[in-house]
């Protein structure tokens, strides 16, 4: 049976070794491919650095304790493994890097996972960053799910399929994205990332509430922000708080700091205090302070 290629360059260490392209590590009997057992990470290599590496290679680890995986990869080894990936990439490659556990056995009941059989792999792979032109939001009627009802403090694969929905739904309408609420109907986050607003020149960004995961990106950006004086308020925020906002924009690994241009029939600029957001980021990634 032909391998799937993969859609660019990759390098995956599994079994003790790695290998180029998209390697078959999952059958059909694999616990985690028909009932979702798996949790992973990402960190970035962009323009030769690779800001919050070990933090990203430490949360794999807390994300497979609470999937009742056992983390069986210190984050050090995490992080030798990263950098010996990355090298096999040109120097100044844009880059993904996903550290992965996943349950391969069925546990004593089908829809639980034996503990003992936790794999892992570390996928890295060129993607290209999105240039931060901006883009648009809209309300998503799908919303997020409490602590209660999933792993939402976890990087955990089964979480996705719902922003996913959220994604296909607006963008049938016209939208690049959607912000999702949380059961109470208050603004938790973009479909693929941490979201911020600014009002009079103080920063607002919903409040960790156990309905999203409140990522590194956010907190790096959260505390540079206030160590250049900016004002950050986390709080609980309604959708009319942020279509009433002077600026919207958005943290996450995948693309780092990015501007909201338009949200529903209305316009924004490329605010000051994003951009400044995006200059602080960078020169922190750029710093070498990790």
């Amino acid at each position: 049976m032909a391998v799937v290629p993969a859609q660019s360059k990759t390098w995956t260490y599994f079994e003790d070794e790695w290998h180029e392209g998209n390697v078959p590590i999952m059958g059909p009997r694999t616990h985690a491919a028909w009932l979702c057992s798996m949790v992973f990470d990402g960190a970035r290599t962009f323009e030769g650095v690779t800001p919050d590496l070990e933090l990203h290679c430490a949360r794999v680890n807390e994300s497979a304790k609470k999937m009742y995986l056992k983390p069986v990869v210190s984050p050090e080894t995490w992080v030798k493994l990263a950098r010996e990936g990355i090298a096999r990439f040109e120097k100044e490659a844009t880059l993904y890097i996903r550290p992965m556990y996943w349950a391969e056995k069925e546990g004593p009941w089908v829809q639980a996972h034996d503990l003992e059989s936790t794999a892992w792999c570390l996928c890295i792979y060129d993607a290209p960053m999105r240039p931060p032109k901006g883009f648009s939001v809209t309300l998503s009627a799908f919303r997020r799910p409490t602590h209660e009802t999933m792993p939402v403090d976890a990087k955990a694969g089964c979480l996705y399929p719902n922003n996913s929905r959220a994604l296909f739904e607006c963008q049938s309408r016209g939208f690049d994205n959607s912000i999702l609420c949380d059961q109470l109907g208050n603004v938790a986050e973009f479909a693929t990332s941490n979201i911020f607003m600014v009002k009079k020149d103080i920063v607002y960004t919903p409040v960790p509430n156990g309905t999203f995961l409140a990522g590194i990106t956010r907190q790096r950006v959260i505390g540079l922000l206030r160590q250049a004086g900016i004002n950050v308020i986390e709080k609980t925020l309604t959708y009319a708080d942020f279509a009433a906002a002077d600026e919207i924009f958005s943290t996450g690994n995948y693309s780092k700091v990015t501007p909201v241009i338009r949200i529903d029939n209305r316009t924004l600029q490329h605010g000051p205090i994003y951009t400044k957001a995006r200059e602080l980021y960078w020169a922190f990634a750029h710093s070498g302070d990790k």
